[in-house]
Parts: C-alpha cells; sequence; structure tokens
C-alpha cells in the first residue's frame, strides 16, 4: 500500500523559503509531483506546481514557481523534496505530494492523472 506523506509546511513572511517533504514514494513512481490548492478560495481547483520524472530528473515547473521553485528527489530515503524560494501570499496553500507510475510529459502537471496521495502540508506566507 502506498503512504506519501507530507511535512514542512509552516508560517513564512514575503520573500521567505521554505521546504516540504514528502516520504513514502517507491521504484515503480515514475512520475512525482507536488501540487496546491487553496481552501479560502472557493472553486480553485488544485494546480500542478513541479513535478519530476524519476527515471531521467527530468524536472517541470508551473509558469508561476518557475525560477522559484525546485523539485528533488532522494531515491536512497524514499523522499521528494520541494525548495520554495522568494515566498508571496499568493504561494499560501495546502502542498500534497502525489505519485504515479507513468505519465506522458504533457501531462506531468495534471492532477487528475496522479493514483496516490499525500494529506497535505499547509504553507501560509503573510505579507
Amino acid at each position: 500500500q502506498v503512504q506519501l506523506m507530507e511535512s514542512g509546511g509552516g508560517s513564512v513572511q514575503t520573500g521567505g523559503s521554505l521546504m516540504v517533504s514528502c516520504s513514502g514514494t517507491q521504484y515503480s513512481h515514475t512520475a512525482l509531483g507536488w501540487f496546491r490548492q487553496d481552501p479560502s478560495t472557493p472553486g480553485k481547483e488544485r494546480e500542478g506546481v513541479a513535478a519530476i520524472y524519476t527515471r531521467n530528473g527530468r524536472t517541470y515547473y508551473a509558469d508561476s514557481v518557475k525560477g522559484r521553485f525546485t523539485i528533488s528527489q532522494d531515491t536512497a530515503k524514499n523522499t521528494l523534496y520541494l525548495q520554495m524560494n522568494s515566498l508571496t501570499p499568493e504561494d499560501s496553500a495546502m502542498y500534497y505530494c502525489a505519485a504515479a507510475p507513468l505519465l506522458p510529459a504533457k501531462m506531468m502537471l495534471n492532477p487528475a492523472r496522479y493514483d496516490y496521495w499525500g494529506q497535505g502540508t499547509q504553507v501560509t506566507v503573510s505579507s
């Protein structure tokens, strides 16, 4: 049974940094991703933030986080990371990690294509 667990969320001020982690990844997960959803904004769907194809390390980012966020993996620790820098209040959300066996490149940031999800960790950025 796949159990993904996020950790490392918290509260920071604008311009600050946070790293969130996701334990429980498996070798069979060729696609790993970070997604976020702000429950305080009704109707806003869960959006893809960053993803990584584990076989070759190729990464994918949403335009809104390019140059600020970095996704990485530690296969020895079965852990996925998201380093977030230059945070703004618009980055405030619940952050989820997710895994999928195999995805085409154009689907790497599509939450509907992921099979396994963690419970999420809250990130709050104050102005």
